[in-house]
């Protein structure tokens, strides 16, 4: 079984315009979500998927291998999608390009996952911890069957007690396994599914075309730049990590 991991990485945020290569404490955010991955996997095995020629070129300068892309990939995993038909493998891996403190051990432990289950679309999710986060739309939250398999995913605040009130919730961490079959079918649709659409949360197409999703529980240590004020978490969550 082999597979890849990929880090799309689109320059035009709506959110944080050039957010890849914004400066996290000297480096490129991309170049620190690189770092992170090859502290788990062989650097040979690491693409970055981009359309962008700034951002190949501050890869190609760090020795990152980049697969150019078009820009019209609608999101993320679409990208990866033109990643599969340019490079062999048999499963994705997906760690978004803006989580430049993604925990080392949560892709030894997808990894392993894959081996496990190589036809299974997997995801990570771990615990929220506070109300502020429960209830924040930039962070996806996760509701699955006993089994662990995802039942759905919204932006909304879910799952919530008859007052609305927070008792527990769970978010997703943003990296993903796909087997080559899997992420063709996605992609080849051509178009967001109607509630991928209303959430903005893409693993909601694969539900929606009939696909299981395995959950795999993961770190809490992962802070997504989405917002300018996201940077200064992610600086301080660097500094922690270096003190």
């Amino acid at each position: 079984m082999k597979f890849v991991v990929v880090i799309p990485a689109r320059y035009e945020s709506s959110r944080l315009p050039g957010k890849p290569l914004v400066s996290l404490c000297g480096v490129p955010m991309i170049v620190r979500t690189y770092r992170q991955c090859i502290k788990a996997v062989d650097a040979d095995l690491v693409y970055v998927a981009t359309d962008d020629e700034r951002i190949r070129a501050v890869c190609e300068a760090e020795g990152i291998k980049v697969v150019m892309t078009s820009s019209s990939c609608q999101t993320g995993t679409d990208r990866v999608a033109e990643v599969a038909r340019q490079v062999e493998a048999d499963v994705y891996i997906n760690v978004q390009g803006d989580e430049p403190v993604f925990n080392p051990d949560d892709l030894r432990l997808l990894v392993d996952t894959v081996h496990a289950h190589p036809d299974e679309v997997i995801n990570g999710f771990c615990a929220i911890r506070d109300e502020e986060q429960f209830r924040s739309t930039s962070i996806p939250k996760v509701v699955m069957r006993p089994d662990g398999r995802l039942l759905y995913m919204s932006r909304g605040s879910v799952p919530c007690n008859k007052k609305n009130g927070f008792e527990a919730g769970w978010r997703q961490v943003c990296a993903y396994a796909f087997p080559r079959d899997a992420l063709l079918a996605f992609a080849e649709l051509g178009a967001k599914t109607p509630l991928e659409a209303i959430e903005d949360i893409e693993i909601l197409r694969f539900l929606e075309l009939g696909r299981e999703v395995r959950m795999i529980p993961m770190s809490e240590c992962s802070v997504a730049v989405d917002h300018p004020e996201d940077v200064i978490r992610a600086e301080a969550a660097i500094r922690a990590e270096t003190a």
